[in-house]
């Protein structure tokens, strides 16, 4: 929030502010819109990034793409508003990637919002992937025991991205259960994860050599692209 106040302040727009908004329910986004008549834009997180698409107006070509948002703009005229919908986390997530041409296959740990951003992501890059999820639904996901069972998997995907809530303060004594002893000085781990900085995820990598990225250069970029956003 400090970092919004921060750039208004810089730009010279008084009056501006940035706050939390928790939603219970994403039921109550329209009530919410309607009791700040203000409003003119907000950011979206876990777990509504798909779930807001169905109340969007329009979206951006990166967020059609990965199919969520997680910045919306409220344009009001005559009582009535329309919201389009963006998406920073797929051009924040590809500008952050380290090595981007030394990894060809990856795997990405969870298919929600975020998961779907590095996808596409992965998508401009021609990096082949899979998702891995705890109940697949289709051919281009595989189960957390499957990657377990098949050492392929790890052995030809270099490049491990959690796009998954797993391991995020307070619970940061938790990781995604994949079979880390396997993992080797080839392989990059990228933790979407912002806070902590270092997640078990991310240590566990690290013992095995493996070269490791947190996800705080994706949210400060995030943060740059959506100020930009605001002030259109």
């Amino acid at each position: 929030m400090e970092f919004f106040t921060e750039k208004f302040r810089e730009a010279g727009l008084t009056g501006y502010s940035y706050r939390l908004f928790p939603l219970p329910d994403i039921t109550e986004l329209l009530p919410m819109i309607s009791q700040f008549p203000d409003l003119r834009g907000f950011n979206v997180t876990i777990p509504y990034k798909e779930k807001i698409v169905p109340f969007l107006t329009e979206m951006d070509e990166e967020a059609q793409k990965a199919g969520c948002a997680n910045v919306v703009l409220l344009n009001r005229e005559q009582g009535q508003f329309r919201m389009t919908g963006y998406n920073t986390d797929a051009p924040a997530f590809l500008d952050s990637l380290p090595g981007k041409d030394r990894h060809r296959q990856a795997l990405i740990l969870g298919t929600g919002g975020a998961s779907k951003a590095v996808a596409s992501a992965f998508d401009k890059l021609n990096i082949e992937y899979l998702f891995v999820s705890r109940n697949p639904t289709n051919t281009k996901q595989i189960s957390y025991q499957q990657l377990k069972q098949d050492p392929s998997f790890i052995r030809e995907c270099t490049l491990i991205v959690n796009a998954t809530p797993v391991g995020m303060f307070p619970n940061d004594h938790d990781c995604p259960d994949i079979p880390y002893d396997r993992l080797n000085h080839r392989h990059l781990l990228y933790d979407c994860i912002y806070n902590p900085a270092y997640t078990l995820f991310l240590r566990n990598g690290a013992e095995q050599g493996s070269q490791i990225k947190s996800g705080m250069e994706m949210f400060l970029k995030q943060a740059e692209l959506t100020y930009t956003l605001f002030l259109q």
